[in-house]
């Protein structure tokens, strides 16, 4: 019998995760729920085929399942008015997809502006969660989950599919899973891994070194490849951006300013080794960066100026 309850629920959270901007609350809300019942896990699944069979129905046969108008509806309608069950009947019976453990390649890029966080539900269920000024490009084949992240820093929630790793590439390290939940921030010169729950691991593209990472421990990729031995993380802080906070733990002022470059028209510049090497310890907020700076000279004995091309650099005093 067709439990109709656990497919409206799939629907609803199925287009939540469409939509984005999930906070952390709902996902553990959206998470219990998947392993509360077999059956809800199945019907989200289903609506995962659904979403890659849809674009390859014939219009005229989605405007007569969905009752729609003349043009194509959306596929946030088909799931929201519960036609999930006669749109799978036809793919079936069109053999456009023979089930859920073969699906259909997807190719997509996403991007944040300065100051934009974004959330995108992926085709197999992951979650990314994407910083200020982020790029990502995104590509699923037969055997293999593959996102580059061109710069930025991203955030993720991975299904687990021991048939079909993810590895996120970024700079000159390869970070590789089958479902887990990590973070990877990729600078210049460098790119940071940190994993909140299951395992990760890391390995530099030009070597064969590799490096395995459990939740609570990070590391780094030089722009060489070489991957750092695995170290010990606060992952709370250094994932406090998706919560619009700045969390600096006894931090060089080298690393703040280029921390706060992210949510800056402008960089943020030190004047010397000397001033770069002070440390500082406070918590402020991402979207007000404004408000750093104006507190840095009360905290440490530095100031400001600014420079002939608009940008501020933190000075000895």
């Amino acid at each position: 019998m067709i439990d109709s309850r656990a497919r409206d629920e799939a629907a609803h959270w199925f287009v939540r995760l469409q939509d984005g901007d999930l906070s952390i609350e709902e996902r553990q809300r959206f998470d219990a729920w998947r392993a509360e019942r077999p059956e809800h896990q199945y019907e989200f699944d289903v609506l995962q085929g659904l979403w890659s069979a849809t674009d390859l129905l014939p219009n005229a046969r989605l405007q007569a399942l969905c009752d729609a108008p003349v043009e194509r509806p959306k596929r946030g309608a088909i799931l929201r008015y519960a036609v999930a069950a006669s749109v799978v009947a036809s793919a079936l019976g069109l053999g456009l997809f023979s089930g859920l453990g073969h699906p259909k390649p997807y190719r997509a890029e996403f991007s944040t502006r300065l100051g934009e966080h974004r959330q995108v539900a992926l085709p197999d269920g992951s979650v990314m969660d994407l910083n200020s000024r982020s790029v990502v490009a995104v590509r699923y084949e037969k055997g293999r989950r593959s996102v580059d992240l061109e710069q930025g820093e991203a955030m993720f929630s991975v299904e687990h599919d021991t048939r079909r790793p993810f590895v996120v590439a970024a700079g000159a390290g390869q970070v590789t899973v089958t479902g887990t939940r990590f973070d990877v921030r990729r600078d210049d010169d460098q790119t940071r891994v940190v994993v909140e729950a299951g395992t990760v691991k890391v390995q530099g593209r030009a070597s064969d070194q590799i490096v395995t990472l459990t939740a609570g421990r990070g590391t780094q990729v030089d722009a060489l490849g070489k991957v750092a031995a695995a170290f010990a993380v606060n992952t709370d802080e250094l994932t406090a951006w998706r919560t619009g906070k700045l969390v600096f733990n006894n931090a060089s002022l080298g690393e703040v300013a280029r921390e706060v470059s992210r949510y800056r028209e402008q960089p943020l510049r030190v004047s010397s080794a000397a001033v770069s090497n002070l440390r500082l310890t406070s918590v402020f907020k991402s979207n007000d960066t404004d408000a750093l700076l104006k507190a840095l000279p009360h905290i440490l004995p530095v100031a400001l100026r600014t420079l002939p091309d608009g940008s501020q650099e933190i000075i000895s005093r």
